[in-house]
């Protein structure tokens, strides 16, 4: 197992600059960078559209200008060389300036990552420590009535997408029952309470809607696996032979269907880890959550291509680390597993 994993180590930086040489070659081929951003905003504001424009429309900038533009935002280099740079810059943990806020990316994340970390843990505990029990539970009560309810709201909560839901919820529990806020971390008030009940309270006021939209996917996904597996277990040829021996039918089920049962939800316990980091886009756009989310989806509207990159970077590690733990929690969670390398 453990060259099993040194070869999966290996791997790691070949995907990660693949993934990372991709989305750098996009960024600089998409139309509409920051010196076009910067000079469409400049043209809309109404004292700058006599400095920036001429009678016919077009820039009155000047080539030199302009090309001075480009070197300031790194758009004058080949783009091999800007990689290269940016990589560099990578390895000693700079993700450079934003083209938009001008502050170091690496602060920005930061300032947002409580954000993100609370959002992700949160749905990785209650989609993990809900959706086990009650797939185990609907498992042993199949075909019973409240294994038909219970699937009938998973299949609709799994088909709805979660911005869909979260703009339903908005409209009917903050717009017209008016019981939750209307978006935003935490209140206005959040920083003049003085004890921490007041504070965890408005906290969490303020995620109840955004945590449904979270969990309403990954919480049916596992749900569903959890008790599918089960069943695929109890009627395997191990088990009957388990209660013909004179196991009792609930010891049998705890001692052996459920360990095998967990497999495939270990092997996805490691992708989860992007909830830690990422959340959703829509989600934070739709309820004014200033997370990780919404400043990517922020960055690429608005072309910040180091924003974009820092982002894209982090979530590649993460999403290559996840992929090893899930091997290793499958591992964990089967004796009988061996890697080769």
């Amino acid at each position: 197992m453990l060259s099993y994993f040194l070869h999966r180590m290996a791997l790691v930086i070949p995907t990660f600059l693949g993934i990372t040489v991709l989305i750098f070659a996009i960024t600089r081929l998409v139309p509409g960078g920051p010196v076009e951003r910067m000079l469409a905003n400049m043209q809309f504001q109404g004292d700058g559209a006599s400095a920036m424009t001429t009678a016919g429309g077009s820039s009155a900038l000047s080539d030199d200008q302009l090309a001075q533009l480009n070197a300031f935002y790194g758009l004058d280099k080949p783009v091999h060389q800007a990689y290269w740079e940016w990589l560099i810059k990578l390895v000693q943990f700079d993700l450079g300036e934003s083209t938009r806020y001008y502050e170091p990316v690496t602060e920005m994340i930061a300032e947002r990552l409580p954000v993100s970390l609370f959002y992700g843990g949160m749905t990785f505990f209650i989609s993990y420590f809900i959706s086990i029990p009650l797939g185990y539970y609907k498992a042993v009560k199949h075909g019973s009535a409240f294994d038909s309810s219970s699937s009938i709201l998973i299949f609709i909560g799994y088909a709805l997408p979660g911005y869909v839901v979260g703009v339903l919820l908005i409209t009917l529990f903050s717009y017209h029952l008016e019981w939750f806020p209307m978006g935003g971390f935490v209140g206005d008030d959040f920083e003049d309470y003085e004890t921490f009940a007041e504070k965890a309270s408005d906290l969490l006021w303020h995620a109840v809607l955004p945590l449904i939209c979270y969990l309403i996917g990954d919480f049916a996904t596992l749900t569903m696996t959890m008790k599918n597996n089960l069943m695929e277990n109890l009627s395997s040829d191990y088990i009957r032979t388990a209660i013909a021996k004179g196991l009792p039918f609930r010891t049998a089920v705890r001692r052996h269907a459920l360990r095998n049962s967990l497999i495939p939800i270990a092997s996805h316990f490691g992708n989860s880890l992007l909830f830690f980091m990422t959340g959703s886009f829509l989600i934070e756009v739709i309820f004014n959550i200033d997370g990780i989310g919404l400043l990517g989806y922020e960055s690429i509207m608005q072309r910040d291509y180091p924003v974009v990159m820092g982002i894209v970077a982090i979530n590649a590690a993460m999403l290559m680390v996840g992929n090893i733990l899930s091997d290793i929690c499958v591992a964990l969670a089967d004796p009988r597993v061996r890697f080769g390398a």
